[in-house]
């Protein structure tokens, strides 16, 4: 009976992954196919749609950098279970959201709770899966964006079988709520460490974290417009709500699918460029599709696009983690790639609501998409193994 303990909490803290990561995107993913109801009964037009999308992703990114210390001052579990909570008082409170601002202060405070938990949640990965990094990550990042799934198909379930489409937004409290049980009763106590105070300046004066950054907030700025915009951009081609959130789940399905393979596949070989490169290819297949034959297999674009959005995340989280061996350096400079990435992936959702102003289409904002597609394969050639300890060596206690 002894010896079944520790793979039984072994079984738990993997569940704890699971469920953390079901909860960070529902209440993002859900807005797209609710979009029209939210609309009228709001008054907010499409740029404000927008902010629905980019505030939350701003405070990924900003609070990002007050993740780690966090950490330090209350424990890394404890900031789980506190980011978890806020997740689920965001989506509660969207019952009373009887105007467009409430909703988008509704959208801050869960994209606040989703920022702590992405700051620190990679880094408790490595410190409890440290030989198996690349499947935890992607089963983090699979449920991640399974949980994007249930944001497209619950929100507009719940909505029509209530007539509200505020429930169809506040009904993901429950998951959120159960995920904080669940991680309460599984994470380990945090071990005492010594703050690396000088840990952070260190990493952000190194050109490679700036280019980690670059390249996680360009590939996140797609994922950002896709679940801010598909289901709309079908919706104007006379789509129903519910049959644009079945495409939007497709999208999401196959994200969490190849989120789940690909750094699997990667972990095979120490070279993860090979399998980014795939992912990359699928994004410009799926984005160019979208502005030049949207109409053409558009579910087959949604999975395809799914596919490589999803692979990329993984990966790129992968990446971050493989540079330095220590796992609170490495959760450190994930935290901050995390911090910049997302701060660069809160803009798009805007630039492509403004670009739909002008033209009337949908097809310049994925064009835009298909360049930065373009930009992050070629700064990603740099991400070779054998320049990870020239470019990252591991930081000392004097910061250096």
């Amino acid at each position: 009976m002894k010896a079944s303990r520790p793979a039984t909490a072994q079984v738990a803290l993997i569940a704890t992954v699971a469920l953390v990561g079901l909860n960070l995107r529902p209440f993002i993913t859900g807005i797209g196919p609710l979009a029209a109801g939210i609309r009228a009964h709001t008054g907010l037009g499409l740029q404000g749609m927008a902010l629905l999308t980019l505030v939350p992703m701003l405070l990924m990114g900003v609070l990002a950098f007050a993740g780690p210390a966090l950490e330090h001052a209350v424990g890394a579990r404890r900031a789980v279970l506190l980011a978890l909570l806020m997740i689920c008082a965001g989506c509660a409170l969207r019952l009373l959201a009887g105007s467009g601002w409430v909703l988008v202060a509704t959208a801050a405070l869960a994209g606040a709770g989703v920022a702590l938990v992405q700051a620190v949640f990679p880094g408790i990965v490595k410190r409890r899966f440290a030989g198996h990094v690349g499947p935890m990550m992607g089963l983090y990042s699979a449920m991640l964006m399974g949980g994007g799934a249930l944001g497209a198909v619950g929100a507009q379930a719940v909505s029509g079988a209530s007539g509200r489409w505020t429930w169809g937004l506040a009904c993901f409290a429950v998951p959120a709520l159960l995920a904080a049980l669940l991680a309460a009763a599984c994470l380990p106590a945090d071990a005492r460490r010594r703050p690396a105070r000088h840990l952070r300046r260190a990493l952000l004066a190194r050109p490679r974290t700036w280019l980690l950054m670059a390249c996680f907030g360009l590939v996140n700025g797609g994922y950002s417009s896709v679940v801010a915009w598909l289901a709309p951009a079908y919706q104007e081609q006379g789509w129903s709500a519910p049959a644009s959130a079945g495409l939007l789940a497709v999208l999401a399905g196959s994200q969490a699918l190849a989120a789940l393979l690909l750094p699997v596949l990667a972990s095979k070989q120490r070279d993860r460029r090979p399998w980014l490169w795939f992912a990359l290819g699928m994004q410009a297949l799926g984005f160019a599709g979208l502005a030049w034959a949207p109409g053409a297999a558009p579910h087959a674009l949604a999975a395809i696009l799914g596919a490589g959005l999803g692979g990329c995340f993984a990966l790129t989280l992968t990446v971050a983690l493989d540079h330095l061996p220590d796992p609170a350096q490495a959760g450190t400079l994930a935290a901050l790639m995390q911090g910049g990435g997302f701060i660069l992936a809160a803009l798009p959702p805007w630039l492509v609501a403004a670009l739909h102003e002008r033209s009337a289409s949908y097809a310049p904002g994925w064009c835009w998409h298909l360049a930065c597609v373009g930009l992050v394969a070629a700064l990603s050639v740099r991400f070779a193994p054998d320049g990870y300890l020239p470019a990252m060596p591991p930081v000392d206690d004097a910061g250096t």
